[in-house]
């Protein structure tokens, strides 16, 4: 049997990785500024996080949700007091993909309306109803495509007021940050003025932080620049670390039903372990702070480059968008600088390093930079 090949993959193997840093199977290093797709929160193998996961896999690997679940509890608990939304309810899952799911599946309970209203260039997963609001036909299968989503432009705030006028969308869909289009930020006032049209007309407002949450952005949640709070919002991603695990956090104007959301994996005894270790993690060494000081220095570093058309981001969520001629510097700072990075197209590099990225490593990536440019 041969695997199904729908990636295309480099020629390289990672197989022990410590912070920023991975090493291949040859005992290359590695300078880690993709972080597996902004997977890596607090660093590879870090040693809180392995010294949790290991005692806990001895005792407890999993049961299922038929039963109480006290950790589930604790990070619940944890995760409201770290987040800024400690009113809210938690609902756990296993990827970002299905907590969009049940997040528009729950807005389509709360108001009665079978419609969604998505951004140009979204991306919120691969899973039916997810894929239905990813602006990307070529990921859609034929059975995916429905009336039911709708798109309108990121930051064009007539284009929403139309839109939701229409009273008929049980929610508006957004990502704190596009990621997957190559780094595009919701301007503040587009966020605050559709947090408002939202209360108007009765619209669930979702913000997809499942790329640039959990302090990528500088903060914990990208949105919470704006000074908005959102209806739900859905995250993954850095939220274990690199254990797959999902979750919504959900206002407290929805009314739970039994049965209405399930999983069977998912708050399992290792998420919540890994969820546990992360967010301790994240507190006790300021990783934010950090994400927000490195991302800084970075886009400072960069601005006014002259192989750069557009730079876009904040924190460690950042996207160069290249000119033509620059096309392929990905490829080079993997292969000549051993630096791992993002991309998004052809010409879009994306930085999504772990939180711990120092600024002795990211004048490391501003120097490789700075030579292949040169």
């Amino acid at each position: 049997m041969d695997l199904f090949k729908t990636y295309k993959l480099w020629p390289i193997e990672p197989v022990k990785g410590l912070g920023c840093k991975v090493w291949d199977k040859n005992g290359v290093e590695y300078l880690d500024l993709y972080g597996g797709h902004a997977v890596i929160s607090i660093g590879h193998c870090h040693p809180v996080y392995v010294s949790m996961m290991t005692e806990q896999l001895g005792k407890l690997g999993f049961y299922s949700n038929a039963v109480e679940n006290s950790l589930q509890v604790q990070f619940a608990e944890k995760l409201g007091k770290v987040n800024g939304y400690d009113d809210y309810s938690l609902f756990l899952c296993n990827s970002g993909a299905e907590a969009n799911e049940n997040a528009m599946k729950l807005a389509s309970f709360h108001t009665g309306r079978s419609k969604v209203l998505a951004c140009g260039k979204a991306f919120h997963g691969r899973t039916s109803g997810a894929v239905a609001a990813t602006d990307n036909p070529s990921i859609q299968a034929p059975f995916n495509k429905t009336p039911n989503v709708e798109f309108t432009p990121l930051n064009d705030l007539d284009a929403l007021k139309k839109h939701l006028s229409t009273k008929e969308f049980a929610a508006f869909i957004i990502e704190g940050i596009q990621g997957v289009a190559g780094i595009h930020v919701p301007a503040p006032e587009y966020l605050k003025a559709a947090r408002e049209i939202c209360n108007q007309t009765g619209t669930v407002l979702i913000l997809d932080e499942i790329q640039s949450g959990y302090g990528r952005s500088g903060k914990f949640y990208a949105h919470q620049h704006a000074g908005i709070k959102a209806d739900i919002v859905s995250m993954a991603k850095g939220i274990g670390n690199g254990f797959p695990m999902g979750a919504i956090i959900i206002s407290p104007q929805f009314e739970a039903k039994y049965g209405m959301l399930g999983t069977t994996f998912g708050g399992n005894h290792l998420a919540c372990t890994a969820a546990l270790a992360v967010l301790k993690v994240i507190e006790e060494e300021n990783l934010i702070e950090n994400a927000a000081k490195v991302g800084a220095y970075l886009l400072d570093q960069l601005k006014g480059h002259k192989a750069i058309k557009e730079l876009r981001g904040t924190g460690l969520m950042i996207g160069i968008e290249l000119k033509d001629e620059y096309i392929g510097l990905r490829d080079r700072l993997l292969f000549e600088k051993h630096i791992f990075t993002g991309g998004a197209g052809n010409n879009v590099i994306r930085l999504l390093s772990p939180l711990c990225l120092t600024k002795d490593q990211a004048a490391q990536f501003i120097t490789s930079f700075n030579e292949l440019t040169a």
